[in-house]
């Protein structure tokens, strides 16, 4: 079975800048969204704030679950990008994993960068879910 590519009209068209925003695998259990940032249906980064770009970042990681008929609670890994990693940011990220996981978020690896792929860009998080 071939894997299936959902690319969600509410959110901007990826694939000129290489990318899918959804793929289901084979058997459709397994479902990887894209890395989610601050964008807006241009796919430009619409606000300079980092807490601004991380709300925006989960809300469009919701959009592109739904596209996959899944939520945030098929969530089980997360990878999560900082440009200028600090306490500050940590916490913002926190703040708002705890507000959509509670106590039980899923796996996560964070990773401190020095840039990402658009200009202004100061998060970014991708993630695997399991679809029941």
């Amino acid at each position: 079975m071939a894997h299936t590519v959902v690319n969600p009209s509410a959110l901007h068209d990826p694939t000129p800048f290489g990318y899918s925003h959804v793929v289901s695998a084979p058997a459709g259990r397994l479902v990887f969204v894209a890395g989610q940032y601050g964008s807006d249906t241009s796919g430009q980064v619409a606000e300079a704030d980092f807490a601004a770009q991380v709300d925006r970042s989960f809300a469009n990681m919701r959009t592109a679950l739904d596209a996959a008929g899944v939520d945030f609670s098929s969530v089980v890994q997360l990878r999560t990008f900082i440009v200028d990693h600090d306490a500050d940011k940590l916490a913002v990220l926190v703040e708002n994993v705890q507000r959509i996981w509670g106590e039980q978020p899923p796996t996560q690896t964070l990773l401190g960068v020095a840039s990402l792929a658009l200009p202004g860009m100061l998060f970014e998080v991708d993630a695997i879910a399991v679809r029941a």
